[in-house]
């Protein structure tokens, strides 16, 4: 079955940086485009940044375009998120997700955290 597990999570103070990590499994994570999200308390679950097949010309929202960076390694079946300049509006719990032919999947989510 699908398997996403994210980790990297925490608590970090307004500038700081974060690195998330997705382990995937149950499907070929090489074929496929991969997914970070959030929701923060209260919002609906926004799409944060896509990385395709080829592993270039990543897409990001808006807000978070220039400080944050999706990556993948296709080898580990990994796709991370680095996300630098942390702001306060950043906090929400982080979600790794596919979509695929018979469904999308999300993992268990990652708390972050931004605060003084």
């Amino acid at each position: 079955q699908v398997q996403l597990v994210e980790s990297g999570g925490g608590w970090v103070q307004p500038g700081g940086s974060l690195r998330l990590s997705c382990v995937a499994s149950g499907f070929t994570f090489s074929a496929v485009a991969m997914n970070w999200y959030r929701q923060g308390p209260g919002e609906a679950r926004e799409l944060v940044a896509t990385i395709p097949t080829t592993g270039k010309n990543a897409e990001y929202a808006t807000d978070v375009n220039g400080r944050f960076t999706i990556t993948r390694n296709d080898a580990r079946k990994t796709v991370y998120l680095q996300m630098n300049s942390l702001k306060v509006e950043d906090t929400a719990v982080y979600y790794c997700g596919v979509t695929l032919a018979y469904g999308k999947f999300w993992g268990q989510g990652t708390q972050v955290t931004v605060s003084s």
